[in-house]
């Protein structure tokens, strides 16, 4: 094999290699983090409530109607369910029929998780308050999070009815919530390409005549960094 052929032959295995560990390492750009998915310390399941429960998006993530930013649901909405909610079903009726076949009442079951919210609003395992419980905020790790020089609207998109999924993914399907798109601005742009709106940048309807004057959603700079 002559030196030549020799650099060729390395060169090709060389380029080859890359191929393959970027393929087997999901190796990703810089700023990209598609698939990020920190260890939140409540495990909170968004395949259970939005999936199997049907729990709207909405109801949660409120905010994500009247503000820029959807928000940390707080954990007095969680409460609206878990004051009565505890466990899972299947426990707490396993321990209904205990109880009634040993004739008496039966126990508040609370699910080690659920008792994490308990004990962050300073609540006992009956849900009542308990002057030695100290309140705590929760420290969710944020997973969603866009450089400070672009300004993301939510209500302007909820308005549009722009499902959560097409940012979010099918996070009916997550139990750890994970970071689907890559919402780069090529990502986003490419998406107000493809989408109808009739929008301004202060997210009202533009008007001709009177009559809304429908277009494609803006691609001006201003609209995400003004």
């Amino acid at each position: 094999m002559t030196v030549l052929n020799a650099r060729i032959f390395l060169l090709t295995a060389l380029i080859l290699g890359l191929f393959v560990l970027a393929a087997t390492a999901d190796l990703h750009l810089p700023n990209n983090h598609i698939g990020y998915a920190p260890k939140q310390p409540i495990a909170f399941s968004h395949r259970l409530h939005a999936g199997e429960l049907g729990v709207n998006c909405l109801y949660c993530h409120y905010a994500a109607r009247k503000s820029k930013t959807a928000g940390i649901p707080p954990l007095s909405i969680c409460m609206n369910c878990h004051k009565t909610v505890s466990t899972g079903f299947d426990q707490q009726s396993a321990e209904n029929i205990a109880a009634k076949k040993e004739e008496r009442e039966p126990k508040k079951l609370i699910s080690p998780e659920i008792a994490k919210i308990y004990r962050a609003l300073g609540l006992d395992e009956q849900g009542i308050a308990d002057p030695a419980l100290e309140p705590s905020p929760v420290a969710w790790l944020r997973v969603h999070n866009l450089p400070d020089f672009v300004a993301f609207d939510h209500r302007v998109h909820v308005a549009k009815e722009i499902a959560c999924q097409s940012c979010h993914g099918p996070v009916q399907s997550m139990d750890r919530l994970q970071q689907f798109s890559d919402l780069s601005m090529g990502w986003c742009v490419e998406c107000h390409r493809k989408s109808e709106a009739s929008l301004n940048l202060f997210g009202k309807e533009k008007s001709i005549g009177g009559k809304p004057a429908h277009s494609t959603a803006s691609i001006d700079c201003a609209v995400c960094h003004y």
